[in-house]
């Protein structure tokens, strides 16, 4: 037997409910691999799984947890063999499938890669899925021509999760990094792991009638869409790519979008890390055990344990949780 973190739904009154309960390996999906979970996260949709109504949840009972990082402890694919470290992030575990938050999961070989050199099992759920989607709108922007020197880099959503790691990235890799957040306590924070300068939220939230204006930033990792996207449209620079990753601000997109793709040449990018074809997500893990500063990220990190699970669900949908959560699944 072993604990998880699982989500019921009374099927008279539809009120859904989380808690913490010892499962055994019987109750796990079929599939080629068994990981012993070290180390999982909390995020956005973690916490629609976890809230009133269970979200995104499918199926009851479920285990949430939309990654995870640990060791394989059996395996009928040739490809990993027990002892092997292996992430997980990705093809709708913890959605449609159960997840990282329980201390044995049971998964198809096709969605691990092997844990890159220099990254341990922690700090791969410290960068976690919206770490590796961080590292993948990084990756496309340079696929489109983005080199340190070019600019301003805006990063938006700076202080959520996927923003932290970009704003980190980015930094590391020598660009200039504007970070736009909302909330003035966290300037320190985002200077910490290398931004700049320092935007605040309300300079791009207002819509504007002008087609166009000033080219400001030399490339952009959005993590906010809506109006917002649709005004820093009109503020690239002529050529320049925006990596969009995220719809917390809506998926309609204000203003006359047209004029930024037609005279400036801008490319609009939607980056989506869950199914990821196998050697998107080994090169992008490899490029975060390579350049993303482990100093940085620890900085970005809250411990937390599977019976905290229920409030931080709750915390993330209110916007409260700053940076990564790290769930020690053992502790």
């Amino acid at each position: 037997m072993f604990k998880a973190l699982v989500v019921d739904k009374d099927e008279e009154s539809g009120k859904t409910s989380a808690a913490v309960r010892e499962i055994g390996p019987q109750d796990l999906p079929h599939a080629e691999v068994t990981v012993a979970v070290e180390y999982s996260t909390v995020n956005y949709k973690d916490g629609l799984c976890i809230g009133p109504g269970g979200g995104l949840v499918r199926k009851y009972p479920h285990v949430p947890g939309i990654d995870f990082a640990g060791t394989v402890e059996e395996s009928s694919d040739d490809r990993y063999k027990p002892g092997d470290k292996v992430v997980l992030t990705g093809w709708r575990v913890g959605e449609a499938r159960w997840g990282g938050y329980a201390q044995k999961a049971r998964v198809k070989a096709d969605w691990l890669v092997p844990l890159p050199e220099g990254l341990d099992t922690r700090a791969a759920m410290a960068v976690g899925t919206a770490g590796l989607t961080a590292m993948l709108a990084v990756l496309a922007l340079e696929d489109h021509g983005l080199e340190p020197g070019h600019g301003p880099v805006l990063v938006t959503g700076a202080a959520g999760g996927v923003g932290s790691v970009a704003t980190a990235i980015l930094a590391r890799l020598g660009h200039e990094v504007a970070a736009v957040t909302g909330r003035p306590e966290q300037e320190e924070y985002l200077r910490g792991l290398g931004a700049t300068q320092i935007v605040p939220r309300e300079d791009l939230s207002e819509v504007t009638r002008k087609p166009l204006e000033s080219e400001l930033w030399a490339g952009c990792v959005d993590a906010v869409a809506g109006a917002m996207l649709g005004r820093v449209l009109k503020q690239m620079k002529y050529g320049t790519s925006v990596a969009a990753i995220g719809l917390a601000g809506g998926a309609a997109i204000e203003g006359a979008l047209i004029t930024p793709f037609i005279l400036r040449g801008v490319n609009l990018l939607g980056i989506d890390s869950v199914m990821q074809p196998y050697d998107n997500r080994v090169r992008a893990w490899q490029r975060i055990a390579r350049d993303l500063p482990m100093d940085k990220l620890e900085t970005m990190v809250q411990p937390a344990t599977l019976s905290d699970l229920p409030h931080l669900g709750r915390d993330i949908l209110e916007g409260q949780v700053k940076g990564r959560v790290v769930v020690d699944v053992n502790a």
